[in-house]
């Protein structure tokens, strides 16, 4: 049978309106293409709430186990009908959910498991079936859904038969989700920490208790153009690290593992690549270490940034990222939620917004001379002992996540063409 049989119900995208009005008082959140990725991964912080009217929320509105589509957009390498699964996480979260008009949704027959039909379409995704079934009109690819699902066979299996294979590649996807989970808790609170401590000063004094609340002696620092605790002091970043401190000696290396600019997103590396020393590009050029700290100087507002947990001897980044090392290791974190703060994210953002070059960039003296607070040796080092072991927990996760992702990718064709045991369930491992 073909995909077009197995679809009881198509829900369409309604893009509403930015702000209340009579006809559309209703507030939904809409799931655009932008937001496939982060649902996936089960991150719903972005996705825009809009207004629609009294006819969309009666008919339009998503439930859970339905699937949306994205329709338009896509890259010359990657097509478009990308799919995600609405689940009642997602539902729970956000209440009233629908989709853009750039997307579509559907819900499939009784009779089908709509995550093993979700699976199913990720698995013909992964192999580049879409990109057989598109238009372009205006310069956007559409994806032409009717001829898709009337083209492409799924074959029928009994629902006990989807359901184990669902419950096998679910179960690697809770782990993912788990430790996605872990990480998103630990990072908010490193730089909850951070804020406390070197933005409010609230850092514990020698009772315990918040210093400034309870009344710490402040100071002007007319560096800083603001009060900050007595025995502290400011200093440039280039004071306290060492900028673009090396580049790769070709001799040193027959094989490196290389890091590009978009490859890096809020401390998530999600791709690097193996080249020989000669067949490398000609910006892999900047060696690192542990704790080296990445900040792309190309549009600061995309977040490639990121510090690094022991990478390789090998490990070759960008010359398109600004590379600091820390002169004394236990300040790289410190330094690191500094320039990731959004003040200073935002602050590098407007620096690159009115660049002269053609897309909105840093140079690295505009990191280089900012200035930061420098506490006492006592708090650096209680800073240092609380989010190290935090920073390095994260990066264990990346990992395994990382390696989670790798092995449901592999399992899922082989489940999907029948080449693999469904026999026992992998959380029982």
């Amino acid at each position: 049978m073909k995909l077009a049989d197995i679809i009881d119900t198509f829900i369409t995208g309604d893009w509403g309106e930015e702000s209340p009005t009579q006809d559309t008082p209703n507030a939904a959140y809409c799931v655009r293409g932008a937001d496939i990725v982060p649902i996936t991964n089960h991150n719903f912080t972005d996705i825009p709430q809009r207004y629609v009217c009294d006819r969309t929320k009666e008919t339009k509105l998503l439930a859970a186990g339905d699937l949306v589509i994205e329709k338009s957009g896509g890259s010359p390498t990657q097509s478009t009908g990308r799919i995600v699964y609405v689940s009642e996480d997602l539902i729970k979260a956000k209440g009233n959910v629908v989709c853009s008009n750039f997307c579509t949704a559907f819900r499939v027959k009784a009779g089908w498991n709509p995550l093993y039909v979700y699976y199913f379409w990720q698995n013909v995704y992964n192999h580049g079936a879409f990109f057989n079934f598109e238009g372009k009109t205006s310069g956007i690819k559409n994806l032409q859904l009717d001829n898709a699902l009337s083209a492409i066979d799924i074959e029928y299996l009994p629902l006990e038969k989807q359901n184990q294979i669902v419950a096998s590649l679910a179960s690697i996807d809770e782990k993912i989700k788990v430790n996605r989970q872990i990480n998103d808790n630990l990072e908010a609170m490193a730089k909850q920490l951070y804020d406390y401590w070197f933005v409010q000063f609230d850092f514990p004094n020698e009772e315990g208790k918040p210093y400034k609340s309870s009344g710490g002696a402040m100071a002007w620092n007319e560096r800083l153009k603001r009060e900050i605790p007595i025995g502290w002091t400011c200093c440039s970043i280039k004071e306290m690290c060492d900028i673009n401190k090396k580049t790769i000696n070709k001799d040193e290396h027959k094989q490196i593992e290389y890091l590009d600019t978009g490859s890096i997103t809020q401390g998530h590396i999600s791709n690097t690549e193996i080249y020989s020393v000669d067949m490398a590009p000609s910006r892999a050029q900047r060696k690192v270490e542990d704790l080296s700290i990445l900040y792309s100087s190309v549009r600061p507002r995309l977040l490639h940034y990121g510090i690094l947990s022991t990478p390789n001897e090998n490990f070759i980044v960008s010359t398109g990222f600004v590379t600091l090392d820390a002169k004394c290791k236990k300040m790289a974190l410190m330094v690191y939620y500094f320039l990731t703060s959004n003040t200073i994210t935002e602050h590098l953002a407007s620096i690159a917004d009115t660049a002269v070059s053609s897309y909105p960039s840093i140079s690295p003296d505009d990191i280089a001379y900012l200035d930061i607070v420098i506490p006492s040796n006592d708090i650096i080092q209680k800073y240092n002992d609380i989010v190290e072991p935090m920073f390095r927990k994260m990066s264990t996760l990346r990992k395994e996540i990382d390696s989670l992702t790798k092995q449901r990718d592999e399992l899922l064709p082989l489940l999907m063409n029948g080449q693999a045991s469904v026999n026992y369930h992998l959380s029982d491992d």
